[in-house]
């Protein structure tokens, strides 16, 4: 009779209590496989390799070590102590957000800087000062070349998503970051793989590192299902529909921006509540985005690659590939995004008659053996795979945002403005920035910035800030 051994607790991994106590209070009492293996050697101050799939707690492995790294000492402004680089913007948001009521804490002060926002709030955020810092590498590259923010204090580096950072082209970038950092300082790099471009990082950067592979590759997770779907042209767009109106969180991935638009335009329009997500959209439509997709205002999301690599989000059980991947290493990633933590989930491809032998390539290469099933509009097998159902063919309308509204009668109630001039903490937007125009009080001014002087020599004074 063999006994499986127990994994340790949080406590045993050499984390504070207080941090143990947080983690217990948000329901975190035993450490997920990556967490036990690699936190005793990160807070031993080795440089770790961490091998796992997406949704394996990566996060919290590398996140915890760094806090505790960065809780030693306070950074001086525009000198943070720990950097983590990530991919995508959506992903330095999640791992932020994940860091932060354990940062509050050990006192640590966590920023981030990523493309998208505007650089007055993060370039004074780093001015006040930030322990630990998550970044992506094309905005960390500018506000260092602005003399905003040096790396060379920075005591404890992480690559997270290593292999997708290189994967998007930023493996120039990176390196140029990693070469300013301390020489002596400790590297964390977290990835799915450990080839290519990583292997590169891995020779450069790391001393002696303890690797651990502990989790299986994403096509191997004994609770993600894969199917193909093979589906006529003809009855496409009908079969998405149907999958798109089911109950549940789902993800349809497409492979341009123009597409992800134009087919949740489309399942809106039959009634389905779809919202796109792409690299063309701005930041704060791409937060409310994925603020409504996680609870639940929106059940669909169309995203392509590049902004998919970003969404960490629990309890999507269904992955459809509406078009197919370009490569086996971005099919792994789309698969990445259900099943996560121990859940279980399903990756559902369309495959049309001409595409058989690129999806037998595909999966054969991502090492996946999928069923195939050949499907029609309104199947009862179709209802079974992927819940299916018929979409009320009535437009999808989104309810009002009643928090917005709240807030406006709230301002007016304290005697505030509801309109004009906008409030970051009422929009979400942009942090609100003094704008042409707007009135400054000089003398003859009117409010606009046009002079309320004469004309002199027939031109008009104006105000230029």
């Amino acid at each position: 009779m063999t006994h499986t051994a127990a994994r340790p607790s949080f406590e045993a991994l050499g984390l504070p209590e207080a941090i143990v106590a947080k983690l217990a209070e948000n329901g975190a009492t035993t450490p997920f496989p990556i967490q036990a293996a690699t936190i005793p050697d990160a807070v031993a101050g080795h440089d770790v390799l961490g091998c796992g799939r997406t949704g394996s707690g990566k996060t919290l492995a590398f996140g915890l070590p760094a806090l505790l790294r960065a809780a030693r000492a306070p950074s001086a402004p525009r000198r943070p102590r720990c950097l983590v680089l990530v991919p995508t913007r959506e992903l330095a948001h999640q791992v932020r957000d994940a860091l932060r009521p354990y940062a509050r804490v050990l006192g640590v002060r966590v920023g981030d800087v990523v493309g998208g926002s505007p650089y007055g709030r993060q370039i004074g955020e780093l001015r006040r000062g930030v322990d630990l810092l998550v970044a992506t590498p094309g905005r960390l590259t500018d506000l260092v070349d602005q003399g905003a923010c040096s790396l060379g204090s920075v005591e404890a580096t992480v690559l997270d998503e290593a292999d997708q950072m290189c994967d998007m082209g930023f493996l120039p970038q990176v390196s140029r970051l990693l070469d300013q950092v301390r020489p002596d300082g400790q590297t964390l790099l977290f990835s799915a793989t450990l080839d290519g471009d990583v292997d590169t990082l891995v020779r450069r950067y790391t001393t002696e590192p303890r690797v651990h592979s502990v989790d299986p590759p994403v096509s191997q997770v004994a609770t993600m299902e894969h199917h193909l779907l093979r589906v006529l042209p003809r009855d496409k767009d009908r079969v998405v529909a149907e999958i798109a109106a089911r109950e549940g969180r789902t993800i349809l991935f497409v492979r341009s921006k123009y597409r992800a638009d134009s087919l949740s335009e489309q399942l809106v329009s039959v009634g389905v509540p779809a919202a796109a997500l792409h690299g063309g959209k701005s930041q704060s439509v791409r937060t409310r985005t994925l603020a409504k997709f996680r609870e639940g205002r929106v059940r669909t999301l169309v995203a392509t690659d590049v902004a998919a690599r970003g969404i960490h989000v629990d309890g999507v059980d269904l992955v459809l590939n509406v078009d197919l991947p370009a490569g086996h290493k971005d099919y792994l990633h789309r698969g990445g995004r259900t099943a996560r933590a121990g859940q279980s989930g399903r990756v559902v491809s369309i495959v049309a008659p001409n595409q058989r032998h690129k999806a037998r390539h595909l999966l054969r290469e991502a090492g996946v053996r999928a069923a195939q099933h050949l499907v029609n509009p309104g199947d009862a097998l179709l209802g079974e795979l992927t819940g299916a159902q018929q979409p009320s063919g009535r437009p999808w309308v989104e309810p009002p945002e009643p928090r917005r509204r709240d807030h406006v009668r709230r301002r007016r109630a304290e005697g505030g403005r509801a309109g004009g001039r906008r409030d970051v903490r009422f929009s979400g937007e942009a942090e609100e920035r003094p704008r042409r125009g707007v009135d400054r009080g000089g003398p003859g001014v009117r409010r606009g910035g046009r002079s309320a002087l004469p004309r002199q020599n027939g031109e008009r004074f104006r105000d230029r800030g």
